[in-house]
């Protein structure tokens, strides 16, 4: 109830904040100014949906930080579909607003749309995930999230280590599966790519299934359902994308009749709330964070865009790693 409630509260924040905007550049019925400039700012943002726990708060936080900053920002859930973002940024185009910010969906099929966001000067910023054209693309300004292929890379490095710890290090072969994110994301992409570099050097570990759950609990149950229907009896590691999609496995190893975090050890990203729960009941191992509070990160360097400032091209977040060793020490400190 309380994860329905969360995503209700996101969506009606959101849609309430996108239909107020209007083409005027003073903002709001509240007026006044926005913080660290001379008038208020006007923010086209276009956010991917609400998949998830991360993305949740994700978004509570970028309307949180436009309402602390006092910034008119007009917001759209794309609901997971890139031709909803593209109509979006055409229509905070329309509108004059001051900076567009968005989540992409996917990497590509941008070149278009942000190529007439430059016509018209106005500056772009990727959150959380970028585009195909990588940091050299003049079709955005910057860049404000997490490096994807560090977390893969992270995940991979703490599920050896783990590995040798416990004995089963050794294993030949070593079976892994692997639940992706959305396909061509940028988080997808990147997190997959940094996970089997380092896998690379450990001839012994076999990625033998790998698929889509789109970021979502219920897919990520559904494919790994799949995946032990295959190979239940064999599969000695799961890699999942994201704590959305391992909690929906961790449901779906529990009824095939094995132990999740003891029989099949499992390490995902975000470092969600829902993912220290699991790891403190023994039934997730690790999960690598993905920090999802941007807003102030987001608004600020909006800000600096706007009055003249020099920024990064990325704007890296900071991030730790947190396993059963450490979840319930660092519990009551979560705020997403």
């Amino acid at each position: 109830m309380k994860k329905i409630l969360a995503v209700l509260l996101v969506l009606t924040v959101a849609m309430a904040a996108f239909a107020g905007g209007g083409g005027d550049k003073s903002g709001g019925g509240d007026g006044g100014v926005t913080r660290g400039m001379n008038r208020k700012m006007v923010m086209g943002y276009s956010q991917i949906g609400a998949e998830s726990e991360w993305r949740n708060a994700n978004t509570l936080d970028i309307l949180a930080a436009a309402t602390e900053y006092n910034v008119d920002l007009r917001f759209s859930d794309a609901m997971q579909k890139q031709e909803n973002q593209l109509q979006a940024i055409r229509t905070f185009i329309r509108q004059k607003v001051d900076i567009i910010a968005f989540t992409p969906v996917v990497e590509t099929g941008w070149a278009a749309v942000l190529s007439e966001a430059k016509a018209a000067k106005i500056p772009v910023m990727c959150i959380d995930r970028t585009i195909a054209e990588g940091m050299e693309s003049d079709l955005f300004t910057c860049f404000i999230g997490s490096d994807m292929q560090l977390e893969g890379r992270r995940s991979a490095e703490w599920l050896v280590k783990y590995m040798d710890q416990i004995g089963r290090g050794s294993k030949n072969p070593l079976n892994v599966v692997e639940l992706q994110g959305t396909v061509g994301s940028g988080p997808a992409t990147g997190r997959q790519i940094g996970f089997m570099e380092i896998l690379a050097n450990y001839p012994n570990y076999k990625v033998i299934r790998t698929q889509t759950g789109n970021f979502t609990r219920a897919e990520g149950k559904q494919v790994m359902e799949a995946f032990l229907k295959s190979d239940g009896d064999i599969i000695d590691a799961l890699f999942a994308h994201n704590d959305d999609m391992a909690i929906g496995a961790i449901q779906a190893i529990e009824e095939y009749g094995r132990k999740p975090g003891t029989d099949i050890i499992i390490v995902s990203i975000d470092a969600v709330k829902g993912a220290f729960e699991a790891m403190m009941e023994g039934k997730l191992n690790a999960s690598i964070e993905c920090n999802p509070l941007l807003g102030r990160q987001t608004i600020e360097t909006a800000v600096k865009i706007l009055t003249g400032q020099s920024v990064p091209k990325w704007v890296v977040s900071e991030e730790s790693v947190f396993d059963q060793s450490n979840a319930a020490a660092a519990f009551p400190t979560r705020s997403y």
